[in-house]
């Protein structure tokens, strides 16, 4: 009776690890560590997006400019007038 209480509450345990429940359990009682955890992923969460972002906008302005160096009559000046509206948007 005790050997097969003890495999089921190993398995119990088992599948209350692979779900995470006793994190969440954890976590339920307690308003500021929820909080603390919200905060701190919207953080990384707007760092993240700022940095894909810029990365991405450098890669499209570095493409555009390549563009304008081959000189192709009606992109080229599409291309020079969207680089230009960028750089007067910079401080």
């Amino acid at each position: 009776m005790s050997k097969k209480l003890d495999e089921k509450i190993d398995k119990l345990n088992k599948i209350l690890e692979r779900t995470n429940l006793i994190d969440l359990i954890y976590i339920v009682g307690r308003k500021r560590e929820i909080f603390k955890r919200n905060i701190l992923a919207g953080i990384a969460r707007g760092i993240g997006f700022t940095i894909g972002v810029t990365i991405v906008t450098a890669v499209v302005i570095y493409i555009l400019q390549s563009l304008v160096t081959l000189n192709i009559p009606l992109i080229g000046e599409y291309i020079v007038e969207i680089i230009d509206v960028i750089e007067r948007g910079r401080p």
